[in-house]
């Protein structure tokens, strides 16, 4: 059977004209019709707070070469293996405060190696935001990937970096030509710095890569762990070097004409690390701090720095592994380094304490 459908009755609407649209285009955009685009989508200079051309030009190369102190700087955890961002920015103050000039984000010392690539830009754009008008900040952004390499240095440069730290590949080891190709690739996109730590990546840069690279007007310098001779190679022929070794700085720096230090003990003594760079010839300071230096390195870095810090009070004893911190014998042998040197000369305001194994937190997941 059939169903009828009841018809609703008509009701008349009275047709009237719309009301004219407000324009939803932004101030200064104009109608571009036919598929073409306007020249610029924003025409109002203080409507952006920082305009493309000056990310790019924030820094030039010759402003990296003439950087004297660099502070590979440490990453603190919260007891999740989080970020600690507050003792984080604590210490970027107090290099700033002690006289660095730039510092190493993600870098050795900083495990950059144990960092998601979201976490190690988010750093560096953090580091840029919060600290950039005051201190240089360059992004380790190297991989023995080279399309990582590429891909993570664009990243950097586009959080606003001002140079890119890049070790040689490390592990899967490659040819002379091999290491020329892999910078190439990575030096057009901002100011860069090559490091060279054979002890970790189980190849050295030969002097013919560098020499080659050094044409590149991007071409920073070299973070360089080789050794005197290596240096005075470099600097006769006028490339920039840092010397990679705290305990060799001071006369890499005023015997054999390296520009400065990247610098691990500077997280500890900013303000002695920019003596020793800034102030001459002192054999005396840098035979002080030469135990501070080798306690630093007694086992791989940033194990010692890591130690150091927690002891100090400035981060909490928190480690991601595979890192952990110093035995107890080398805990209280600290100690005595801080009052040997001066416990007015280290970073934090705590006096420095004997940490028992139980303070420490390590940390598997993160």
């Amino acid at each position: 059977a059939s169903v009828a459908v009841p018809v609703l009755p008509r009701r008349d609407i009275a047709l009237r004209p719309s009301p004219p649209r407000p324009s939803l285009r932004p101030l200064g955009v104009s109608r571009v019709s036919k598929g073409k685009f306007a020249v610029a989508a924003v025409t109002l200079d203080d409507y952006l707070p920082m305009r493309s051309t000056e990310v790019k030009n924030r820094t030039s190369t010759d402003g990296i070469k003439s950087l004297r102190l660099i502070t590979a700087v440490k990453t603190p955890y919260l007891p999740d293996g989080r970020f600690d961002l507050e003792a984080y920015d604590s210490l970027i103050n107090t290099q700033i405060n002690g006289g660095a000039e730039g510092v190493i984000v993600g870098g050795t010392t900083g495990e950059g190696h144990l960092m998601s690539w979201d976490e190690h830009i988010m750093l560096i754009g953090h580091t840029v935001n919060c600290f950039g008008a005051n201190i240089k900040v360059i992004g380790n952004t190297g991989s023995n990937s080279t399309r990582e390499a590429v891909h993570a240095t664009e990243q950097g440069f586009a959080v606003g970096m001002h140079a890119a730290l890049h070790v040689n590949p490390y592990y899967g080891k490659t040819s002379t030509e091999g290491l020329i190709s892999h910078f190439k690739e990575v030096l057009p996109m901002g100011p860069t710095i090559i490091y060279n730590v054979p002890s970790r990546t189980s190849q050295d840069i030969p002097p013919p890569v560098i020499e080659a690279l050094s044409c590149y007007s991007n071409m920073a310098g070299v973070k360089e762990c080789v050794g005197h001779e290596r240096v005075k190679c470099y600097t006769d022929k006028g490339i920039t070097i840092w010397s990679g070794n705290d305990d060799e700085c001071h006369d890499s720096r005023w015997k054999y004409g390296a520009t400065g230090v990247i610098s691990v003990a500077s997280n500890l003594v900013p303000g002695l690390m920019h003596s020793l760079m800034f102030e001459g010839e002192n054999a005396a300071l840098n035979e002080k701090l030469l135990p501070l230096m080798k306690w630093l390195f007694c086992e791989p870095n940033p194990i010692g720095l890591n130690t150091a810090l927690a002891q100090l009070g400035v981060v909490r004893p928190v480690f991601r592994l595979p890192y952990t911190p110093l035995p107890l014998e080398k805990r209280v042998e600290f100690v005595r380094i801080v009052e040997a040197i001066g416990r007015e000369n280290f970073v934090g305001q705590k006096e420095a304490q004997v940490l028992d194994d139980d303070d420490f937190v390590l940390i598997s997941r993160y």
